[in-house]
Parts: C-alpha cells; sequence; structure tokens
C-alpha cells in the first residue's frame, strides 16, 4: 500500500477530479491525501476515501510537505496551473524541494501522473515498500 497525495490549484481541479475517476481502480487499494478542496471533490465523484488537509493557501501543501520530510509519502499528485500566480508559490517550492531531498515522485501536469500511475499499477514502486520496511524506529 502506497501513500499518495492529491493536490490541484483552482483552475486544475476539474482535471485532477477526471483523472482521478479514470483511476480510480489504481488508487483504490492505496491510503490517499489531499489538500482541503481537491480532496473533497474527488471524494464527491468518486469511492474513494481521503484523509484531507487544509487548503493549499492555508497550509495543505506544509502539512503533505511535513510527511514527505518524513520520507512518509511515496507519490504526490499535483496538478499545478503554471500560468496563474499562486499567493503560497513559497509553500509549493518547498513542497517540491522535499519531493527532491527524498526523492518522491512528483507529478505537476497530467502527462506525468498518468506515467507514474501505470507505474504503480504494473507494481513498479515496490521499492517504496523497502523504505518503509527500513526507516529508522520500524522493527521487523
Amino acid at each position: 500500500m502506497l501513500n499518495i497525495a492529491f493536490i490541484a490549484h483552482d483552475r486544475k481541479k476539474d482535471e485532477m477530479v477526471n483523472f482521478v475517476i479514470a483511476y480510480e481502480h489504481v488508487f483504490l487499494p492505496h491510503k490517499l491525501y489531499s489538500t482541503g478542496t481537491t480532496g473533497l471533490r474527488i471524494m464527491e465523484q468518486t469511492e474513494l476515501q481521503i484523509t484531507r488537509f487544509c487548503s493549499g493557501p492555508l497550509g495543505g501543501d506544509q502539512q503533505i510537505g511535513a510527511l514527505v520530510a518524513q520520507n512518509y509519502m511515496d507519490l504526490i499528485i499535483f496538478m499545478r496551473d503554471p500560468l496563474m500566480a499562486q499567493p503560497h508559490e513559497p509553500d509549493i517550492t518547498a513542497l517540491l524541494r522535499l519531493c527532491d531531498v527524498q526523492g518522491i515522485p512528483v507529478a505537476t501536469n497530467i502527462a506525468t501522473a498518468e506515467l507514474l500511475v501505470k507505474a504503480v499499477e504494473r507494481g513498479d514502486f515496490s521499492w517504496r515498500e523497502l523504505v518503509h520496511k527500513y526507516k529508522p524506529g520500524v522493527e521487523e
């Protein structure tokens, strides 16, 4: 089971919801997280259960970032709107930096998201199980 987070800027929320609907069967067995409104919109249109954090501008990106910093998150799908200035841009940059530091795959557009979800579907993320198994403080 993977820990997967969904984040979408306002003008990308419909795209995220449609994407998750298309791959609901892939996401179903995993532990899912999201920023506030994005998670609510996904749950309204799917059978998925999602742990929701605050909306992005109210700290949701940072809450997900805290899980990334602990190497708890396995995949982030972040539908960014590159054509709209975001008031919480420093939080977004920090989240993406943490993903790079921890080696967490992150998709920032639908093309990359589809490639990563297909990898999840094929079982190509099994290496993340080893990350969780050998975390400090985790006993066998």
